[in-house]
């Protein structure tokens, strides 16, 4: 039997993903009424231009004080889409306090602060729901906290940027530079005015520390994640990628060392082959590839951003909060049982693809291998092209230490016969 009092929602932020969930809950509220088993109803809208028009909402549900909004008391479930730490952490901390669960889509605010909200929701016996915060309407945190709660996960790889995706899916293809795709994405309405957040691995940094926490059962910070943009890549390292099988992606890694003792979590270029699934996931889209004992290789793929794919997860998790409220429980919260130390870069063990310039004389190969050597780096394989003396010299290790590798480049730009190292991309997903 349906409960006829409706459920009120609190919804914090009314741009273009806020405007969507006011517009699915209005258009879709006899569905979403039969799935939860009770009306929800928009109580309240927390904006910063209440002057704007904002078609489909009552002008009277418009308000810029939002900490009044959460204080209300008959707030059921406070819907979070403003963004940024500050005011949406105090924002969230006073919800809890005064009886409302929370679903939000704050990455940035998850992946700093995610411990002490989950515990400010514990105290108040609310719910914290987040699956918008990482791949849009991909669902990826529910399959990780729950269908797989079961499994051990080894290792979680994934484009989770959009932004990224399209501007080296456009160089791949078409063989434009970086500045070109990203005015292209920009143009397109893929790229912000200012894209500093994306290319610079921002953004899926704050993922990958949700990802990371989540898959191991540890607590991973924003600052707990390695970050290297993709400003850097050039059409050089995609005729490179392309003359090794592979493609170059930004991609967000978290892995469970090989001894199992320790984890990391990483955002940067890479080089990964034509083969993986990852490959071919082209244009502005995101797909995550999980590793677990059991289960083996699960992907998940879709639209990683926009309005509705943003929307669709917040509604799907705001029917499960409404689920949980009239049945007076709540859902899983923070896992960080394992306590797991993250190590640091050096730890990481991959392949790695280096360009160096070199003089076009004997002896400069066997200089180049013996280095490697010296720092217990194995060479897999080696091309040379020479030409009026100048030559590149490229090499792909064996899987080695982010440190040794550091320490071998460093001694390779001391040889006199080296001019430059021009690129350094690490080789994923083998």
């Amino acid at each position: 039997m349906m409960r006829t009092r409706p459920l009120k929602v609190a919804l914090l932020g009314c741009g273009v993903v806020g405007s969507e969930v006011a517009r699915i809950m209005t258009t879709h509220a006899d569905d979403l009424a039969a799935r939860i088993g009770a009306p929800v109803e928009l109580a309240g809208v927390a904006v910063r231009r209440p002057d704007k028009v904002r078609e489909g909402i009552p002008r009277g549900l418009i308000t810029t004080d939002a900490t009044a909004l959460v204080k209300r008391g008959d707030i059921d479930v406070v819907v979070e889409v403003i963004g940024g730490i500050e005011p949406a952490r105090s924002l969230i901390t006073t919800a809890f306090e005064h009886g409302a669960s929370v679903v939000s889509a704050n990455k940035a605010l998850l992946a700093q602060d995610g411990a002490d909200l989950h515990a400010a929701a514990v105290a108040h016996g609310k719910d914290l729901y987040y699956e918008a915060a990482v791949a849009g309407a991909i669902p990826l945190i529910r399959p990780l906290r729950e269908s797989l709660a079961g499994d051990k996960v080894n290792r979680v790889l994934g484009i989770v940027n959009g932004t990224t995706n399209f501007i080296l899916d456009k160089m791949d293809s078409t063989g434009a530079g970086y500045q070109e795709a990203l005015d292209e994405a920009t143009a397109l309405g893929y790229a912000e005015a200012d894209p500093t957040a994306d290319v610079e691995g921002f953004d899926a940094a704050a993922k990958a520390a949700i990802l990371a926490g989540i898959a191991f059962h540890t607590r991973v910070r924003l600052d707990d994640v390695y970050r290297e943009g993709m400003t850097e890549v050039t059409a050089a390292d995609f005729a490179s990628a392309k003359e090794m099988g592979c493609t170059i992606k930004l991609l967000a890694i978290c892995e469970r060392a090989e001894d199992g003792r320790s984890v990391t979590a990483r955002v940067h270029p890479a080089m990964i082959p034509l083969t993986h699934p990852l490959a071919s996931v082209r244009g502005a889209y995101n797909a995550v590839f999980v590793e677990s004992d059991a289960s083996g290789q699960l992907m998940f793929y879709g639209p990683g951003a926009g309005g509705s794919p943003t929307a669709s997860a917040v509604l799907g998790d705001l029917v499960a909060v409404c689920r949980n409220r009239l049945s007076g429980t709540t859902g899983p919260g923070e896992s960080a049982y394992a306590a797991l130390p993250v190590s640091g870069m050096g730890d990481v063990v991959t392949r790695y693809h280096i360009s160096l310039d070199v003089a076009d004389k004997p002896g400069v190969l066997a200089q180049v291998a013996t280095v490697f050597a010296e720092h217990g780096v194995s060479i897999d394989t080696v091309r040379q092209q020479g030409k009026d003396g100048e030559a590149s010299l490229v090499v792909v290790t064996h899987r080695a230490s982010d440190a040794a590798l550091g320490g071998t480049v460093e001694a390779l730009r001391k040889l006199d016969t080296v001019r430059g190292v021009a690129s350094i991309m690490r080789v994923e997903g083998e």
